[in-house]
């Protein structure tokens, strides 16, 4: 069953849905085999450590469209609930796959796949560079090992990482932002008692959480038992995002040993420190991971030969997560 393709802001671009001529539901030939690889960057990392800031900022510096590859993030709907880029964050960057699916559907791998692959051949035919970002590990892993994306296109990995304490720092306060930014009342508009949290946007961290306090309201219950069952489910809010970025992460360093990619490890940890210090942290995420990564997408573009421009800032502060590698490549086909 084909998923409702609905429209979004953020300059959206609805997904093509012919895939005819290409993509990857094309036949086996030997032009496949032989023809010269189109080039695809993913940008990925656990919730919340800026893959969406580093996707843009690419975009920014070499002609790119973006593609969402957050699951949650690719139904319309929930835009403060599911932390959707803004307009202003956009900054004029064409997106993808970024609330187009009916929030009441099921959207699958198979769905993902499908759509990212007719995106990716529309971006490539306007002769600019894709960029699929998002936390959604099991999406770009199916996507990844597809019989013909590996035939088909040469991909590049940058995966933004953050010291676990400070993202899961970060995390509680990025809650109590979205909170602040009308998070309970968007949720309010969509709840029914009768839902399924396990199909659609209601899987959203956020959503399920708040069932019992809205449940509450229309119990009509004493204001003080309201406000502790708003306080519990704002701390379980804040729990479940930080227990979804350490799956996400273990996710990654599973997966990381038999992807045999090119990946390229940047850790942020230092600009969200200095973020919560009030310090300058845009000069540490410009020199951390924005300037290093720009370095690495444009040897992977234009040729080798940048690399012994690539700062040596690109593995400092590893957080103890990995060692720090020699060269920025972890790994490298």
């Amino acid at each position: 069953m084909r998923i409702p393709i609905v429209s979004t802001a953020c300059k959206q671009v609805q997904p093509l849905v012919s895939f005819q001529g290409g993509g990857l539901q094309a036949g086996l030939n030997m032009e496949t085999f032989f023809r010269r690889k189109d080039k695809v960057v993913f940008v990925i990392g656990a919730t919340g450590t800026g893959k969406s800031r580093l996707a843009v900022d690419l975009a920014t510096r070499f002609p790119s469209e973006i593609i969402n590859s957050d699951k949650i993030q690719v139904y319309k709907g929930l835009e403060i609930t599911t932390n959707k880029v803004t307009d202003d964050e956009c900054r004029g960057v064409p997106h993808h796959l970024l609330g187009i699916a009916d929030p009441h559907s099921n959207y699958t791998a198979a769905d993902f796949c499908l759509h990212t692959s007719s995106a990716i051949d529309s971006i490539l035919d306007r002769g600019k560079l894709p960029i699929i970002a998002g936390g959604s590990n099991s999406y770009i892993d199916v996507l990844h090992h597809h019989p013909q994306f590996s035939l088909r296109y040469e991909c590049c990995y940058l995966w933004v990482d953050v010291s676990l304490p400070v993202l899961h720092a970060f995390m509680s306060e990025r809650v109590d932002r979205m909170v602040a930014a009308g998070l309970v009342d968007e949720v309010r508009k969509m709840f029914d008692p009768a839902a399924d949290y396990s199909r659609g946007i209601r899987r959203a961290i956020g959503v399920p959480e708040l069932d019992e306090f809205f449940r509450a309201e229309a119990r009509g219950t004493s204001k003080k038992t309201r406000e502790g069952l708003l306080n519990s489910a704002i701390e379980k809010i804040k729990e479940n995002s930080c227990t979804l970025a350490n799956r996400q992460l273990q996710k990654i360093r599973r997966l990381h040993p038999q992807w045999s990619w090119n990946v390229h490890r940047l850790d942020a940890t230092e600009a969200f420190l200095r973020r919560r210090r009030r310090q300058d942290s845009d000069e540490a995420w410009e020199n951390l991971v924005a300037e290093p990564a720009n370095m690495i997408i444009g040897e992977f573009l234009y040729g080798e030969g940048i690399s012994a421009m690539i700062p040596s800032t690109t593995t400092a502060g590893t957080g103890g997560l990995l060692p720090a590698p020699t060269a920025v490549s972890i790994a490298t086909r």
